[in-house]
């Protein structure tokens, strides 16, 4: 860095961030309104470009800023700017709930490969019967499903279709499909929370 410039934490922007963060520690809802309006914008993308997913990315958008203000008394400002504190908190929030998606979508592929391959008449034997009781949990609980979402999961995991080919059989929007799909893996979860 040149001898004439300032350093990066005395421009005005980090200077307002870090005042700004510092009255949200004290509990300043006008402070965190303001903190809100100058990065919910460049949060968002963030997220949205690691999620692809709208409404997730809203999702994480709202945990950051939840653990922004629980965490504003925490912040160090020698570690770095707020604005690029509030980045990692987002960009690892976002990398956490691909995780979390993932595992839900090998969960229910998982779950729709043994209803494919559970034979639904057998002996009256115990692993059998298990595995039979499974599969009809499993078909009531995608019946117990909107339309929309039953119709998606089961051109994804039984079909095999990618969700753009299910796009465009459906005639809807890629981000429609996704969403439909991620709100049916999820209340899929719900209704066999007994059997997981």
């Amino acid at each position: 860095m040149s001898a004439h410039l300032k350093p990066d934490t005395e421009s005005p922007v980090a200077v307002d961030d870090a005042a700004l963060l510092r009255r949200v520690a004290g509990g300043d809802r006008d402070a965190f309104s303001l903190l809100y309006d100058r990065l919910s914008v460049v949060l968002f993308s963030i997220s949205i470009r690691i999620l692809n997913d709208p409404k997730e990315a809203e999702d994480v958008l709202q945990d950051v800023f939840v653990q922004i203000w629980d965490k504003a008394a925490s912040y160090d400002p020698s570690l770095g700017r707020p604005f690029n504190w509030a980045v990692t908190l987002t960009r690892n929030r976002s990398i956490d709930r691909l995780r979390m998606l993932k595992r839900r979508y090998e969960f229910i592929a998982e779950a729709t490969e043994s209803v494919q391959t559970t034979p639904l008449y057998g002996p009256e034997s115990g692993p059998d019967v298990y595995q039979r009781d499974q599969a009809s949990e499993v078909r009531k609980a995608l019946d117990g499903l909107p339309l929309d979402q039953r119709q998606a999961l089961e051109l994804a995991f039984l079909g095999g279709l990618t969700q753009v080919e299910i796009s465009v059989q459906l005639g809807q929007p890629l981000g429609t499909i996704k969403a439909r799909i991620r709100r049916g893996l999820l209340k899929l979860k719900d209704l066999l929370a007994d059997w997981i």
